[in-house]
């Protein structure tokens, strides 16, 4: 999908956002995006592997993710055009940009051939990005259709907070809601359903009493 054919509506709404708060971003949100770095840890990338990050934000994570793996190749999509200036800037200033590839598209419909020049990929991941994306069950579907045989795909994101006060979710609720994020009360089912489809083992943790739920689905070789 080219620049031109995002979804307007979705791209402006989240330029608008994040075009001051990216500014601020990384600072504010490692206290309550809990769970990437595990996430990250937890990648094992092969050598000489590939890397796709749906939603990459301020390239925070692929930026930690390309230090920890220092072979591998990484790719990052976002709908924000601000999300990636931010990003950019910061891969540039890591010195990463020879291993580290962006472009702007819609993570529930991309072509990763036209934006990267390939088709697969040895991993891809999405941090805290899901909650955020209209019809995301559309994600997943395509996260799973770009991945290399013995590939994998991991997911964190926002729980129930299903072991936590009802004060506590209901003011977490409450602050999500003014960034457009909605926990995905049925991320654990669909998950389930698509690895059921083509035949993936499927692993899913609990973190931090239920505030984060971290997922991996890996689909037989």
């Amino acid at each position: 999908m080219s620049t031109t054919e995002l979804p307007a509506n979705h791209a402006e709404l989240m330029d608008g956002v994040y075009r001051w708060q990216r500014h601020i971003y990384d600072l504010t949100r490692k206290y309550y995006l809990l769970g990437r770095d595990r996430l990250i840890s937890g990648l094992d990338v092969p050598p000489g592997g590939t890397v796709l990050e749906l939603g990459c934000g301020t390239g925070r994570n692929i930026i930690l993710a390309a230090r920890s793996f220092p072979g591998a190749r990484f790719y990052g999509l976002d709908i924000s055009a601000e999300m990636l200036e931010t990003a950019g800037t910061a891969i540039a200033r890591e010195g990463l940009s020879d291993r580290v590839m962006l472009a702007r598209g819609d993570a529930t419909e991309f072509e990763a051939k036209a934006l990267f020049g390939r088709d697969s990929f040895d991993r891809v991941f999405v941090s805290y990005s899901l909650s955020m994306i209209p019809g995301w069950e559309k994600t997943v579907s395509a996260a799973l259709a770009t991945l290399a045989p013995g590939g994998s795909l991991h997911i964190v994101d926002f729980g129930q907070q299903e072991g936590l006060p009802d004060w506590f979710r209901t003011l977490l609720r409450g602050w999500l809601r003014k960034f457009h994020v909605t926990p995905r009360e049925m991320l654990r089912e669909v998950l389930e359903s698509e690895s059921r489809k083509i035949g993936a083992t499927f692993r899913f943790r609990t973190l931090y009493r239920g505030y984060a739920w971290l997922a991996v689905v890996r689909p037989s070789s």
